[in-house]
Parts: C-alpha cells; sequence; structure tokens
C-alpha cells in the first residue's frame, strides 16, 4: 500500500493474533523509526525489541493502560535522551513505525507516555532517559474497517492564508 493509503487506514490495534512477526519485518520497522527525520539530527531515540512472553506481560502491567501489549508477539519501547526536541522526534520516529508495520499488514498503538514508572530499571534503560511509548506489533485479531475514521472534516481543521479563512 502506498504512503496516503497507510495513513488515511491505520487504526489502533489492541488485539493481535499469536503469529509470529519475522525477523525482517520487525527489521524494517525499526528502519522507519531509524530513518525518520530529526530537528538538527540529534536523533535523540533508542529502540528496544521486546520479543519474551514473560517481558512482554511486565511490560504490560508496568504500562497500565496497554494491557493487551501481553498478547504482542513483539513489542518496541522507545526511548528518548532529555532534551527540547526529544518528544516530537521519537513521536514523529513512532509515527513512521506505526505507517510501516500498517503497510505490511501489522497492527500497533501507542501505550503510555512518559513517566511508566519500573520501566527503565526492568529493561535496564540508563536513568538519564526516559521510556516515550511501548509499541505492541502483530497482526490484527479481527479485520479492521480500513479508511473508516471519524475525523473532523478537513474544513474544520485546515485554513488558507490566515487562521479562519476558508480552505480553497
Amino acid at each position: 500500500m502506498d504512503a496516503f493509503e497507510a495513513v488515511s487506514t491505520l487504526l489502533a490495534v489492541r488485539a493481535f493474533q499469536p503469529k509470529p512477526i519475522s525477523a525482517e519485518q520487525i527489521q524494517r520497522i525499526l528502519e522507519a523509526g531509524r530513518l525518520t527525520g530529526s530537528g538538527s539530527n540529534g536523533q535523540p531515540w533508542h529502540f528496544i525489541v521486546v520479543d519474551d512472553p514473560a517481558d512482554l506481560k511486565k511490560l504490560a502491567e508496568l504500562g497500565k493502560t496497554g494491557p493487551y501489549v501481553a498478547q504482542a508477539p513483539v513489542a518496541v519501547v522507545v526511548v528518548i535522551e532529555r532534551t527540547p526536541i526529544a518528544v516530537s522526534d521519537g513521536s514523529r520516529a513512532i509515527q513512521s513505525m506505526l505507517i510501516t508495520a500498517w503497510a505490511e499488514g501489522i497492527g500497533s498503538n501507542w501505550v503510555g507516555y512518559i513517566g511508566m514508572k519500573g520501566i527503565n530499571e526492568f529493561l535496564n534503560i540508563p536513568d538519564n532517559l526516559d521510556v516515550l511509548a511501548i509499541l505492541p506489533f502483530g497482526y490484527p485479531v479481527k479485520q479492521l474497517g480500513q479508511g473508516k475514521k471519524k475525523r473532523k472534516a478537513l474544513s474544520e481543521v485546515a485554513s488558507h492564508g490566515k487562521y479562519g479563512s476558508p480552505l480553497r
């Protein structure tokens, strides 16, 4: 699928088949994150691949907002430096990984946000770094209605020239 189709059909996935994801697909997802643009080319991120079922279960407990991490065949923990643009750059890398996975039929969802206690210690992450998110990856359990998003009309979120001027 092309980039626009992936963006326009991407949905959050919270239930995964037990089917494994190939090492090549994981590598491609990570490469998408690594190749993402970064302010001043700082690349303030690090990606930790977790595929041990016991570790995924522990991440699900520590992440709190994503119990479904335990059912995913693999998760990527996105770690960032503490710089002024790290959250922005890390978020860009996350979106690149989600879109790349989706284009290959693999679903995911952003779990957690900075402040997830215990993950640094559990994954041996240095104290000067923050966990931005946990991204569980897997094949969706059910067929998702691609493209059926509830979004505001473009005219409600875009203007031309100045805020509030109708889009041409």
